[in-house]
């Protein structure tokens, strides 16, 4: 099942050289996992609530490829890049399968909520 990192970024002035320089080698970090930026560099627009900040999501094959390129010493080399320079949190969060049914979801949350 794919998987997702998604960070929240809240940049607080104009990229560093070392942010340019990881972002220059990132895609480079990611190859070899499958890894593919879905969101980057683009406007948010917010419904509901706050979000304060860019929003980054790269889609893995599969939670344990996303783990194995976040220990990825290729990725560790760069990391501090971004990290030391821009606030944020990263989460990696397995996807939904095509089958997935809310309502399916709700019946089962029922049920449980009733025993």
């Amino acid at each position: 099942m794919n998987a997702y990192g998604i960070a929240h970024l809240r940049p607080t002035a104009a990229p560093t050289e070392e942010v340019l320089e990881y972002l220059e080698r990132i895609q480079a970090t990611l190859d070899p996992y499958g890894g593919k930026f879905l969101v980057h560099g683009t406007e948010v627009e917010v419904l509901e609530g706050e979000w304060p900040g860019a929003l980054v999501m790269i889609g893995f094959p599969s939670m344990a490829v996303a783990r194995e390129w976040y220990a990825s010493p290729a990725y560790r080399e760069i990391l501090h890049l971004r990290a030391d320079h821009i606030p944020g949190d990263l989460i990696l969060v397995e996807g939904c399968g095509p089958d997935h049914d809310s309502a399916a979801m709700a019946a089962e949350l029922r049920a449980l909520r009733a025993s």
